[in-house]
């Protein structure tokens, strides 16, 4: 089922989400349907707080594009993007690398408003899977950058709190359109 999208200036968006505590059976077919919304609004993730869930889960998809990272290892593991994907998690822990790079981001709950946004290049991710797993991922590119938003959404971070001073002074105008709808 496809899920409405929690648009800018709504109070879910600001807020730092309680951890999943138990996997249910409701809480897999959110999971399914957040796979859908995502994929029917040509994302590559979506986080619980964006279809109004005050939760720690996401989905991120991004083989549509397997150029899009140089590596990626589970558990240690060479392992293969189409295998983990769509890549469903809860209760995220992030560790970063030092270099950082600057990539344009866009995110489904800010309509029209695409900017560049500097992160570490890598990541290694503690994800807990829906299966009761917990895996560790280190990877780069897309799927880095889209791990790191989708985090951030879970603590009530958007992308454009992350902008320069310039880029969120050109911005202004349209947020302030977004919110007050």
């Amino acid at each position: 089922m496809i899920l409405e999208i929690t648009q800018y200036g709504h109070p879910v968006l600001r807020k730092k989400c309680r951890p999943v505590t138990e996997v249910s059976d409701e809480l897999k077919a959110l999971a399914d349907d957040m796979v859908e919304t995502m994929r029917d609004a040509n994302g590559v993730g979506l986080a619980a707080p964006q279809i109004d869930r005050d939760l720690q889960m996401a989905v991120v998809d991004v083989s549509h594009d397997p150029e899009c990272i140089t590596y990626l290892r589970v558990d240690g593991e060479e392992a293969q993007l189409e295998d983990h994907m769509p890549l469903v998690f809860i209760n995220p822990s992030l560790e970063f690398g030092s270099e950082k790079e600057a990539a344009t981001e866009g995110c489904l709950s800010i309509d029209g408003v695409n900017a560049e946004v500097r992160r570490p290049a890598e990541v290694k991710a503690t994800l807990e899977l829906l299966d009761g797993r917990k895996i560790l991922v280190e990877t780069d590119g897309l799927l880095s950058r889209a791990i790191q938003h989708e985090t951030d959404h879970l603590n009530g971070i958007l992308f454009v709190d992350r902008l320069s001073t310039a880029a969120k002074v050109s911005i202004r105008r349209k947020l302030k359109r977004l919110a007050s709808h």
